[in-house]
């Protein structure tokens, strides 16, 4: 046994009794790197681009960001469109059907090919009396290009009607 062990064994034993936590320079760096990869000042660039798409008005920024066969999924309302005209066509019926309709991210966080956006979704349903602003959680898919295969978002549709004003049963005007 060298020296450094015979040296090391008692002093760790010892610290570890104490109850102090040992930080080694390898869980420092971990942690460091861990930290920052949740504490980004930034979002990835297709979350900046589809959140500056949905801020935006013109419906076709929404579309460009999907693949040719990417699908959009609203879980609130339960619909799903398909390509980027039917996902152009929905940014379009939401502009119509919601003034300032606005998306606020809170936080990101990226695995592999899929990122998780915790946001805030506002707007106003111009046949409300109230404006809403609800959390939401929006799953992207990403191909190897960096465009989205696959959206789906999370929210309560029964939050934003009752933020808004309107009854439980509401449903927007066909158009």
């Amino acid at each position: 046994m060298s020296r450094v062990t015979r040296v090391a064994i008692p002093l760790i034993a010892a610290v570890a009794l104490s109850g102090v936590p040992v930080v080694t320079a390898a869980a420092s760096a971990a942690t460091a790197s861990h930290t920052s990869s949740h504490t980004a000042p930034c979002p990835p660039r297709i979350v900046a681009d589809w959140v500056r798409a949905w801020n935006g008005t013109d419906p076709r920024a929404l579309g460009a960001l999907f693949t040719a066969r990417g699908v959009y999924t609203d879980l609130g309302l339960g619909v799903v469109f398909r390509g980027r005209e039917e996902i152009s066509g929905w940014k379009a019926r939401a502009d119509r059907l919601i003034d300032g309709i606005h998306v606020t991210v809170r936080a990101t966080h990226r695995d592999g090919s899929r990122i998780t956006v915790d946001a805030v979704y506002a707007g106003r349903l111009k046949a409300a009396p109230e404006a809403f602003a609800v959390p939401m959680t929006t799953l992207l898919d990403l191909d190897g290009h960096g465009r989205i295969t696959s959206d789906q978002d999370h929210y309560s549709l029964a939050e934003v009607l009752a933020q808004s004003g309107l009854p439980a049963d509401w449903t927007p005007p066909a158009s």
